[in-house]
Order: structure tokens, then C-alpha cells, then sequence
């Protein structure tokens, strides 16, 4: 009270200034001090974002990646599968034509032949084709010799065309019409995504 006494109302007034000061620089500096602590929890919270970002855009493109290389082997192997089939079939058809030239040969030969105990000098009467022959046609239709190997190794070609198909039907091609949209989906996802990061602020 005697102090009070002492100071007339302009000293009073100062003290009551210097304490709000005080007060003031108090409270702003337990501001500061949560607002600086509230932002290295966002900047905290934004890298860890930014981090599992950046992880899931490598697992998109690691999934594409793995997508196209199964697309290209899936593609590889199927190749593989029908070249084997080509090659086979057109082998077979080459065995089955020229047997069945060798078999029309032989019977013209045997046909063409005299009968040594024939004494009249007249061909052996032509002898029965083995099935699927050349001349199982004409024995059976009455085709000339020629017709008859024609008709055979158009049915053989038929025959041979008919196991190519089912054959190459056979091939498993599941993979290539499902994992290229899959591929390009990720692929999709990862552009848009870095398209995303690209526009955010800070990188």
C-alpha cells in the first residue's frame, strides 16, 4: 500500500502494461510451442503418407511388371505349343502321303506283273488294298488308279487338318486375354497416381 502510495496513476498504468506484456509473451509462447509441436506432427503425418505412397505405387508397377513378363511367357509357351503341332502334323501328313504313294506304286506294279504260272501270259488279278490304301477307292468305287490316290491323300489331308485343329484347340491360351487388361489397369493406377503426386505440394 505504501508503494501504491507512492506512484501516481501513470506509474499504476505502467505496471498494469508491463504485467499484460507479460502475460501476453507467456501465452504466446505456449502458442508457439503448440503450434511448432502441431506441425512436426503434420509434417510427421505427411511423410509416413508420402512414404506408404511411394510403396504402393512400387507394388502397382511391380504387379505390372510381373503382369506383362507372365503375359510374355504365357504367349512365349502357347508359340512354342502351336509350332510343336505344326511341325508334327506336317510331318505326319508327309509319312501318311508318301506311304500311301508307296502303297499305290506297289499295287500298279503287282497289277502290272505277269503271272509266271500263267501260261496265257494274263496279269495277276490286282490284289486286295490294305485299308486306308490308295486303291481301297478304286477297289471299292471302281476309281481309276490316279483318282483313287487323289481321293486318298485328299482324305488324308482332311484327316491330318481335323487333328491340327483339335489339337491346337487344345493349347491352353487362359492368361493372355485376362492379364493383359490387368497389366494395363495397374498400369493405369500407377500413372495416375504419380500424376497425383506430382500436383501435391512439397514434391
Amino acid at each position: 500500500m505504501t508503494i501504491l502510495r507512492l506512484l501516481n496513476i501513470q506509474g499504476i498504468a505502467g505496471i498494469a502494461a508491463s504485467l499484460a506484456l507479460a502475460i501476453l509473451l507467456v501465452v504466446q509462447k505456449g502458442e508457439t510451442r503448440h503450434w511448432r509441436k502441431q506441425s512436426n506432427q503434420f509434417e510427421q503425418l505427411y511423410r509416413r503418407e508420402q512414404s506408404a505412397f511411394a510403396t504402393t505405387v512400387a507394388d502397382y508397377r511391380a504387379a505390372a511388371e510381373a503382369a506383362r513378363a507372365a503375359d510374355l511367357a504365357n504367349a512365349q509357351r502357347v508359340a512354342a505349343d502351336q509350332r510343336i503341332i505344326n511341325e508334327r502334323t506336317s510331318n505326319a501328313l508327309e509319312a501318311r502321303l508318301a506311304d500311301a504313294r508307296a502303297r499305290a506304286d506297289r499295287l500298279r506294279l503287282q497289277a502290272a506283273a505277269p503271272d509266271p504260272g500263267n501260261r496265257s501270259g494274263s496279269a495277276v488279278p490286282r490284289v486286295p488294298a490294305a485299308p486306308g490304301s490308295a486303291d481301297q477307292a478304286a477297289g471299292q468305287n471302281g476309281l481309276p488308279s490316279a483318282d483313287a490316290l487323289t481321293a486318298t491323300e485328299q482324305a488324308i489331308q482332311l484327316d491330318e487338318l481335323i487333328k491340327w485343329v483339335r489339337q491346337q484347340h487344345a493349347v491352353r491360351v487362359d492368361g493372355v486375354s485376362g492379364e493383359r487388361p490387368q497389366a494395363a489397369r495397374a498400369q493405369t493406377k500407377v500413372d495416375n497416381d504419380s500424376s497425383a503426386v506430382a500436383s501435391r505440394p512439397g514434391d
